[in-house]
């Protein structure tokens, strides 16, 4: 699809400087511009690249003043990176809109329920008793089992899986791989030091714009739920456990795992490769650094670095000291040895 430099600034509010009437098709960075690409500029690092861009449209800040010949058609804006973040957003929600309809071969149930706009890609099985609502994208090869909901807004790309009972909000995005509502991890150890499987008959649910990375995988309650708040932003290959609840706008990074029943708060944001064990309680605005490993409660508004976690400014500091190891252990044998031939001195 195509748009003009006036229609992208209705969309952004911003003001044209240059040919209102530009067209472009595809995004791209300022210094690998071309004919028919839209970029930006915010970072003042790229400036040099505004005078040599070959893109048709460029978003800049509305105080930009150029101080040589531009090729590249402006529009003028508040905030140039929020802008084209809500650009690509845009863009990204017009090429999903697109798709509609059920390609052949899948499977849906007969009592399936769904609103406007579905799409269901090739490959892909919807179980009994399911409910959808408008605007659903779901991609080839993808699982829904039964008695699932999903609400308005939601796309699921190639080869997620969202297993029964799973109850999903509006606007949310689950990536490719993603398993939610599989088993949690629950045995039972018996005296012959076999294990016994404990039945998993609860479920997961998944609140209002959340987003799940890819090959994430969030299991399903033994009893009650796991429950994913709205806002939260989960990134790849995160493992959270049954009956885990994560507060509102929390942000988790990639490869970390949350053991089961453990608490999140809201507004919290935990690095990557973080493991967390069970059964804790984390505050909000918790800011936990990565490759932590947390044993313990964490108190609101916590700063954490470390194996086992304390505090972020104790951990700078030790951490200056564990490096210089070597060298104080070196300095305490010399004033060791320094003690010992004063005491034998005195007492020859």
């Amino acid at each position: 699809m195509k748009f003009t430099a006036e229609q992208i600034a209705g969309v952004l509010d911003g003001e044209v400087i240059g040919n209102p009437n530009a067209e472009v098709y595809k995004l791209s960075k300022i210094e690998e511009g071309s004919d028919g690409s839209i970029t930006f500029l915010a970072n003042p690092k790229y400036l040099p690249f505004i005078y040599t861009t070959q893109a048709t449209i460029t978003i800049v800040n509305s105080t930009f003043v150029p101080d040589g010949e531009l090729t590249t058609t402006l529009i003028k804006v508040e905030d140039a990176y929020m802008s084209f973040t809500k650009l690509l957003e845009f863009y990204d929600q017009t090429r999903k809109a697109n798709k509609t309809g059920i390609e052949q071969p899948s499977f849906i149930s007969e009592s399936v329920k769904y609103g406007a706009n579905l799409y269901l890609g090739s490959f892909s099985y919807i179980g009994d008793n399911v409910v959808l609502g408008d605007n659903v994208k779901i991609y080839p090869n993808c699982f829904i089992g039964e008695n699932v909901v999903i609400g308005n807004n939601v796309s699921i790309f190639a080869g997620a899986k969202v297993h029964s009972e799973t109850i999903i909000g509006n606007n949310c995005v689950i990536y490719s791989g993603a398993v939610i509502g599989a088993d949690g991890f629950g045995f039972a150890p018996n005296e012959d030091g076999t294990y016994t499987k404990i039945p998993q008959i609860g479920n997961v649910i998944i609140e209002d714009n959340v987003d799940i990375g890819a090959n994430t995988s969030i299991d399903k309650a033994t009893m009650g739920s796991t429950i994913i708040r709205k806002g939260v932003k989960l990134d790849n290959q995160i493992q959270i456990g049954h009956n885990v609840e994560i507060g509102e706008n929390t942000v988790i990074a990639a490869q970390t795992g949350v053991a089961g029943s453990t608490k999140i708060g809201k507004n919290g944001m935990i690095g990557g490769q973080v493991g967390i064990v069970g059964h804790l309680t984390i505050g909000n605005n918790v800011r936990i650094q990565a490759q932590s490993g947390v044993s313990r409660n964490i108190k609101d508004d916590e700063v954490l670095q470390g194996s086992p976690t304390f505090g972020y400014n104790d951990f700078n500091k030790s951490y200056v000291h564990f490096r210089n190891l070597p060298k104080i252990v070196t300095e305490i044998e010399e004033l060791k040895k320094q003690l010992l031939n004063q005491k034998n001195g005195k007492n020859g």
